[in-house]
């Protein structure tokens, strides 16, 4: 009777592996960009066919045994136990310049840490408790201050921050989105982010993840993405992104790299577990270029190499025939991205000031974008001081589908999103009178003098075929008490205390006697 169970149980699981199978793909993307930088984007993907994301209603249930090979278990446990079906991270350290490098391969390039799920509905435990969970037990995984990202900073804009994959119709989802600019990515972030993958570092495109390298680069960002689609299954995209500068050095004069230059490293062998591993290098048009070896499939503006039919070690490498020329190749840029953005913030005292954004539209056509601001309740907004002008005229057709959320002081952020309407060939300009709390002095940070960081604004052209823009973040300035005055009272306290219990205390400790002073006895002197 207990041998035909075990058959039964062997059977069933033999049934669902058999069912659920896993695929393991790596990517390289090298962009040469037009101010002679170099543009790298690893994605390491993994596929778990035919899966599906918890359901939210069973959460309170016993969940069914999990069995990976290649999927990353700690990341699945943790997606499993949240009911979370998809999910985006990203961790980034710099400001990525749209108009010199264009959109890059991975959209999010905020700076600092952005999370957004969407997390299923209808279980015992509500939606914030479970996403209070999630962020938690990714700071634990990661090693980073996600915990941070707590009801003050978090928002739901579903108008910018759609699905990339497949959400479940038979089950109503809710978005979560929080970001802060002060947390950037470091080298114990990348130690857990290497551990998820099948071969780590010692082997494919895995082995050019070298912190020497990458953290030294002008841009650098790593990020952990979640979808569910629903004719494959869940997939798990890891990827890290940087933008490295070969001319840094005085005696450069030509922007050739190589594996070698970017990232000190060498493919040395391919990674078994991979099902494919490409790298995809495009080619410049302007420049005549040597690139070696010779790539597997190469057409008019990329060329291609499978690591795995490579002769090993692996070292692509592209040099030019003609030094670069910074001043040439400014004037003869165009605006990499159809539309340039401008954002900052005047201060005309420590209680107020006027929020701008300048959109500059380069195409012959009117362009329309979701304007969308996610303000942490120290800097709230005037709302009927908003106004636009076109080429310095006042233009009232800027806006529509305006949606405003006023910030609760201790409690949740402001969020504000518009849709603009940019003319064809000309600049938009937004301005708006904003207000700063006045915080407790227990409220400031230990850095108070430094100013307070303000998240990016977050431009998603509609008409377009590009992903969302991020502004570069904001450092606010807000009255800040004289921090040195409390170190100034106790000193002069202390000081005065000491005075006092000193002579109270020699008063009450000491014995005082009467001396009597007797004069000394006269010597008489004799003589003879």
């Amino acid at each position: 009777m207990l041998l035909s169970r075990l058959a039964t149980v062997f059977a069933a699981v033999t049934l669902c592996r058999a069912q659920i199978s896993e695929y393991f793909d790596e990517k390289l993307t090298v962009t040469p960009l037009k101010d002679g930088k170099v543009a790298s984007t690893l994605a390491f993907t993994t596929l778990l066919k035919n899966a599906s994301p918890r359901n939210p209603e069973r959460l309170h249930d016993d969940d069914d045994s999990q069995h990976y090979t290649l999927f990353p278990l700690a990341l699945g446990q943790i997606l499993r136990e949240y009911g979370v079906t998809e999910m985006h991270l990203t961790l980034n350290a710099g400001k990525w310049n749209y108009d010199s490098w264009g959109h890059p391969v991975e959209p999010g390039v905020g700076t600092g840490a952005e999370l957004w799920a969407w997390i299923g509905d209808g279980a015992l435990s509500t939606v914030d408790a479970r996403w209070k969970g999630l962020r938690n037990a990714l700071a634990g995984l990661f090693c980073s201050s996600l915990g941070a990202l707590d009801e003050l900073r978090t928002t739901s804009p579903t108008e910018v921050f759609h699905p990339e994959g497949s959400l479940p119709s038979s089950t109503p989802h809710q978005l979560r989105h929080a970001s802060h600019p002060s947390e950037h990515v470091c080298t114990e972030n990348l130690t857990p982010f290497v551990k998820l993958l099948p071969c780590k570092a010692s082997a494919g495109l895995a082995t050019l993840l070298n912190p020497h390298r990458l953290f030294d680069a002008n841009w650098h960002g790593m990020g952990v993405h979640v979808l569910w689609h629903e004719d494959e299954g869940v997939e798990v995209r890891l990827t890290f992104q940087t933008v490295s500068d070969p001319l840094r050095n005085y005696q450069a004069r030509k922007q050739d790299w190589s594996f070698e230059s970017l990232f000190g490293r060498k493919v040395e062998r391919a990674c078994p577990a991979a099902r494919s591993s490409i790298v995809e290098v495009s080619l410049p048009q302007d420049s005549p270029y040597n690139l070696s070896p010779e790539p597997t499939l190469a057409e008019k503006e990329v060329a291609w190499f499978d690591i795995q039919r490579a002769s090993k070690p692996v070292d692509i490498s592209m040099s030019y025939m003609r030094d670069f020329n910074p001043g040439l190749a400014a004037r003869l840029a165009k605006p990499s991205t159809p539309l340039s953005v401008q954002r900052t913030l005047k201060e005309s005292s420590q209680a107020h000031g006027q929020l701008s954004v300048v959109l500059k539209n380069h195409e012959s056509y009117p362009i329309q974008a979701v304007y969308l601001e996610s303000m942490p309740w120290i800097v709230q907004f005037y709302l009927h001081t908003l106004t636009a002008t076109v080429d310095g005229h006042p233009y009232s057709s800027a806006f529509s589908n305006l949606s405003y959320i006023p910030a609760v002081p201790h409690s949740r952020p402001s969020t504000f999103h518009v849709l603009l309407s940019i003319p064809a060939n000309s600049t938009l300009k937004v301005t708006m009178d904003v207000t700063k709390a006045f915080l407790r002095y227990t409220e400031h940070p230990p850095d108070a003098q430094r100013g307070w960081d303000l998240p990016p604004a977050i431009i998603a052209p509609l008409n377009l075929d590009t992903n969302r823009m991020y502004t570069p973040t904001l450092l606010v300035d807000l009255a800040t008490p004289d921090f040195s005055m409390p170190y100034n009272v106790i000193i002069f306290t202390c000081t005065l205390l000491a005075f006092l219990f000193g002579n109270v205390f020699n008063l009450l400790t000491r014995k005082f006697v009467v001396v009597s002073l007797k004069p000394a006895p006269s010597s008489t002197i004799k003589e003879d």
